[in-house]
């Protein structure tokens, strides 16, 4: 991928957040290592996964993207300009992301009223038109969101999250707070409004069979930074780095095959206030040399045939077979 054609750039992003014990003049609990020098581009018309346990730093990866939250350090830019009106995001539970007062017309509209745009009744048409997009119907306008299931609210949120066209949709995690049964048809709706509306997505998720499923592109994530990046076919028949081999071996994803052995995630992560020193995974891996502890490695081309495949751990061998 060159720089010119990516659609979004991140370089160098760093995010902390300080605890404070309860009261009004708490003292600091310490810091918390969120995000730590995260470098990433996003090419247009992709879609780009971000995989790893909870509190790797998907979420508040994604939340800064947006400008929820504020980096520390590092740079954001959209199409060479740090620019985020054509970027969407859909939120992980469906419950608490649609305000209860307000109508599912309303809910939708909201982006178009925010970047004023059309006028009352090129809105009213719009949210009809959106709604039909994705599987509702112009009759659900007036009702509230108490009214309708988990895998109807989420459907609400998309609607939500492309009526105002943008080029750019954040999905986090927006299938876990669904019944398995749903999962499959949100899947689908997804890959459906990526072709016709030449979507770019950037899809955080830990269900690594639905990462198979939807991903051009795979990026791990541990511990706030990343470990491994690549190809999605490449990592998930060549997973270079440790906790990667992990994950993978842990996940039953139809039409990969079964994998001989499976190997375990030993240990609980770290806590992101106190992060190990030197690369964050050794107190958990398998692999670990006397190196591990003191030097903290960067991503790079090891044990792969494909030149963009990137891992960072210098001691990685072939997964076990």
């Amino acid at each position: 991928m060159t720089e010119t054609a990516a659609l979004l750039k991140i370089d160098n992003l760093v995010k902390r957040f300080e605890l404070k014990a309860p009261g009004l003049f708490g003292a600091s609990r310490g810091t918390v290592h969120a995000l730590n020098d995260i470098s990433l581009t996003l090419e247009a018309g992709e879609t780009l996964a971000i995989v790893g346990e909870s509190g790797c730093g998907k979420s508040t990866l994604a939340r800064v993207i947006t400008g929820l939250h504020q980096p520390d350090n590092g740079t954001i830019e959209y199409r060479g300009t740090d620019l985020r009106k054509n970027i969407q995001m859909i939120f992980q539970d469906p419950y608490a992301s649609l305000n209860p007062r307000l109508t599912v017309g309303d809910i939708i509209s909201e982006p178009l009223v925010i970047h004023k745009i059309g006028n009352a009744a090129e809105k009213c048409r719009r949210v009809i038109e959106t709604l039909e997009s994705v599987g509702l119907q112009e009759s659900d306008m007036m009702k509230y969101p108490h009214q309708f299931s988990g895998g109807q609210r989420q459907r609400i949120a998309i609607a939500r999250a492309i009526i105002s066209d943008p080029e750019i949709i954040i999905a986090d995690e927006p299938l876990s707070a669904l019944d398995v049964s749903i999962q499959s048809q949100i899947i689908n709706l997804l890959v459906n409004l990526k072709k016709k509306r030449n979507l770019t997505y950037l899809f955080i998720s830990h269900d690594l069979a639905s990462v198979a499923h939807l991903a051009d592109r795979v990026i791990v994530m541990y511990l706030g930074k990343i470990v491994e990046i690549g190809q999605s076919e490449s990592i998930f028949k060549n997973p270079i780095h440790p906790y990667t081999q992990a994950l993978i071996s842990a996940a039953p994803i139809i039409g990969r095959g079964k994998r001989k052995k499976s190997l375990l995630l030993r240990g609980e992560a770290a806590s992101p206030l106190s992060p190990p020193s030197g690369c964050a995974y050794h107190p958990r891996c398998p692999k670990m040399a006397d190196s591990c502890r003191e030097t903290i490695p960067l991503l790079d081309y090891i044990g792969s045939q494909d030149a963009s495949h990137l891992a960072a751990c210098p001691i990685a061998v072939s997964p076990e077979k």
